[in-house]
Order: structure tokens, then C-alpha cells, then sequence
């Protein structure tokens, strides 16, 4: 099914709200002479002088696969986690891949997946939205704190909190279910797993993303990826995308 899933994207990617509406509004956004949206233009804020991070955003290419993809050091895996993904890396496991079987990607994982998805920035909570697998997942900016307990029910996505620092949303995870694959190369994560996921607006059109991964039972220290930029896509609004739909791979096996 793997095989499916990026032909599957790309046809996706970039539909034109014009595609299936009429009478679309033109968006009131920042343009050049020309008539062009202005992707260089300041990024908007909103009343409290926040960034405005809402709209729809294109992710980067290339960082699925590898979640390590230039990051200059070695990533440090403990011994049981470097033989596991040593083991997934080669190829052997990918039937148990999560997204081979259409389970959701985690974070930051599902950011980087090749479809786009949207930012929802209210007072008290921001959402993500994924085009990719039907997906969302939730921060809250209200003040509330992650509590770790018996009756804590762990997730794909985490829980997540966020706060602002500067014009930085700094948004912390926590509660995964240890099941997430952190790249398609099979990089592991434990229920200990605390991702630190940085999001800053640099202009009107570019989003510059970083994560921070730190696992204790899979990595001895923690580790940062690159900083990588999601492009926003004014003029697309997010489709319907039913993973295992028409999926014949994996059967054949």
C-alpha cells in the first residue's frame, strides 16, 4: 500500500476551491501589483497582536521518510531502539507500518505527510487539520497543564498544550501511545515520547516548523530536527481523503 499512498496524495494536493464551488468570495488577502498573492507580505495578527497562523498549508517535502533529514549529528538512539529501526529501516517491517495500515501518523509525523492541511487559531484552542487520512488533532492555549495519571488514555497525536514565545508557538505533546512511527524509515517512540513542535508565521505565505523529539526510552538525550517551511496555499481548501479506499496492496499479502 505504500506505493499507493504519495500517487494518491499528489492527486490530491493543490485542489482549487473553484473546483467545486461557485461564487467563491475573493480572499481579502495581500497582493501584488499585478493581482498575485503577496506570499512575501508581513504575516497578519490578530487583534492581541498574536500571529494569525490560520489557513491552509502545503508541508515540506522531503522530511517523511526522515524525520533526520539534515540534522547534522547522529541521531542518539539507545541500543534496543537503533536495533528496532536498524530492523525497520532495511524494509522488513514496513506491513506494520501505521500508515500502511491507514492508522494515523502521529506528530510531528503528520505534518510532514505530502498533503495540506489547516490551521483553525481560536482564543483558547488551535486545530490542525489533515487532508491526509482524514486527521486532526487539537493545543490548547487556555493555561492547562498536562497531568500524567493512571486514567490517562494514550493517543496517536498526544495531548497538546501551547504557548507564545515572542512570535514562536511553542506547542508541547505528550500521552502517546508508543505505536508512532516518528518516519516512514521507522524511527521509534515509547509512551515516554514529548515532542516540542515550534511554529513561527515568517511572512504572509511561509510557515517554518521545528520539532523537537525527546523519548528516555528510546533516545539518550534529546534531539532537534531541522527547521523546514509548510507553504500556504490561499486559493485550496482541504478534500475528503479516505485511506483505505480502493487499497489493494497489503490483501495481496
Amino acid at each position: 500500500m505504500r506505493k499507493l499512498l504519495p500517487l494518491a496524495f499528489i492527486l490530491l494536493l493543490g485542489v482549487s476551491a473553484s473546483a467545486q464551488w461557485q461564487n467563491v468570495p475573493r480572499a481579502a488577502v495581500p497582493r501584488t501589483p499585478d493581482g498575485k498573492v503577496n506570499m512575501t507580505a508581513p504575516a497578519p495578527r490578530l487583534p492581541d497582536g498574536k500571529p494569525d497562523l490560520s489557513g491552509v498549508w502545503n508541508p515540506p517535502v522531503g522530511y517523511l521518510r526522515d524525520l533526520s533529514k539534515d540534522v547534522k549529528e547522529p541521531i542518539p538512539f539507545l541500543a534496543e531502539a537503533k536495533a528496532l529501526y536498524d530492523l525497520r529501516a532495511s524494509g522488513a517491517k514496513w506491513l506494520e507500518e501505521p500508515d500502511a495500515n491507514c492508522l494515523p501518523q502521529g506528530v510531528p509525523k503528520v505534518m510532514l505527510a505530502p498533503a495540506p492541511w489547516r490551521i483553525v487559531q481560536t482564543p483558547n484552542i488551535i486545530f490542525f487539520v489533515h487532508e491526509a487520512f482524514n486527521l486532526w488533532w487539537q493545543a490548547f492555549t487556555d493555561g492547562r497543564t498536562f497531568v500524567v495519571g493512571p486514567d490517562i488514555q494514550p493517543t496517536w497525536h498526544g495531548y497538546s498544550t501551547a504557548s507564545w514565545d515572542g512570535d514562536t508557538l511553542v506547542v508541547d505533546s505528550r500521552g502517546f501511545n508508543g505505536r508512532v512511527w516518528l518516519d516512514q524509515l521507522g524511527k521509534p517512540s515509547t509512551e515516554a515520547l514529548h515532542v516540542t513542535t515550534k511554529l513561527t508565521r515568517k511572512d504572509f505565505g511561509h510557515l517554518i516548523i521545528q520539532a523537537t523529539i525527546d523519548d528516555p526510552k528510546a533516545y539518550s538525550k534529546p534531539w532537534t530536527t531541522a527547521a523546514v517551511q509548510a507553504v500556504l496555499n490561499p486559493d485550496t481548501e482541504l478534500m475528503e481523503f479516505i485511506c483505505l479506499e480502493n487499497e489493494k496492496d497489503t490483501r495481496r499479502r
